[in-house]
């Protein structure tokens, strides 16, 4: 018996559409990272990217516990000396709720040119409307 190993042209991509209302952001975001990577499938290869490419929408509904609101902070770096910025989760979902699912997903996947690769794959939005329709993505229940 041989080990399957998946090969860039036995590759099916399929499309999700998942609905990030009322989902807790660290319980959605290990799970549209596993179907990014392609661990759904039993085809699974480490080195190669067989996952399938992934839509969230309604970002801003995002739940999160306890005192995550007011408590995690994101950091950025303008690259300058002092050029430290701090932004609460508040801040983020209300500026940018997309930028939120985006970055617990990313930090979930692997490091390096695979992991931005599957990364690609990703597309975020704040409301319910999107612009894959035309791919037919089938909806996602977790």
């Amino acid at each position: 018996m041989k080990t399957y190993m998946a090969t860039a042209s036995s590759i099916e991509r399929k499309w999700y559409v998942v609905d990030a209302a009322d989902y807790t952001l660290g319980r959605l975001a290990s799970q549209v990272a596993a179907i990014l990577r392609g661990k759904n499938k039993p085809t699974f290869t480490p080195h190669m990217d067989c996952g399938d490419n992934v839509i969230v929408i309604n970002a801003s509904k995002i739940r999160v516990s306890g005192k995550k609101l007011d408590q995690k902070v994101y950091y950025n770096h303008s690259g300058y000396v002092g050029g430290m910025k701090e932004t609460t989760l508040k801040e983020m979902l209300a500026k940018k709720p997309e930028r939120v699912v985006e970055l617990a997903v990313k930090g979930m996947l692997p490091k390096g040119p695979l992991g931005r690769k599957m990364y690609k794959k990703l597309h975020v939005y704040a409301g319910p409307d999107h612009e894959q329709a035309a791919q037919k993505p089938e909806v996602l229940k977790f």
